[in-house]
């Protein structure tokens, strides 16, 4: 059986799994295998549906991050911050549970514990930017 963990556990080892995966260190289905065999940092289910999330649709994750960065590139930005808000985006988008607001304090969270000492300053900002848009675009749809 699959152990199940805490969410804020299954974030950050899916954060270190993604994290990993930015180095060209193998496949994600590797990446997981290893995560779950190794034992340290086992991507649970939830983990691997955000993984998976990630994956599949980063073309469009990454063209809600672009617009919104203000002076700065996709290449250009810290590897953990980016990591951190494209598994916060595809969450906060295809996750069940809907909750941005839990995504985003998370990734905070996490930029906190591993990025640069202002990262989570730009890692809320720019999902609060994204979640806004969401919530703006969610009330513009019709309801029939």
């Amino acid at each position: 059986m699959e152990q199940k963990l805490p969410r804020r556990a299954a974030r950050e080892n899916a954060f270190i799994a993604a994290f990993s995966t930015s180095f060209d260190v193998g496949t994600l289905e590797e990446v997981i295998e290893f995560s779950r065999q190794d034992g340290e940092y086992p991507v649970d289910d939830f983990g691997e549906s955000l993984l998976r999330a990630c994956a599949a649709h980063a073309a469009e994750i990454d063209a809600l991050i672009e617009p919104r960065l203000k002076g700065w590139t996709m290449a250009r930005l810290p590897r953990v911050s980016l990591t951190l808000v494209r598994l916060a985006v595809a969450e906060m988008l295809y996750g069940e549970e809907k909750l941005p607001g839990v995504a985003i304090n998370e990734a905070v969270e996490l930029a906190k514990k591993y990025g640069g000492e202002e990262d989570y300053q730009f890692v809320n900002g720019l999902l609060g930017s994204i979640a806004r848009d969401m919530a703006q675009d969610s009330e513009a749809q019709p309801v029939c």
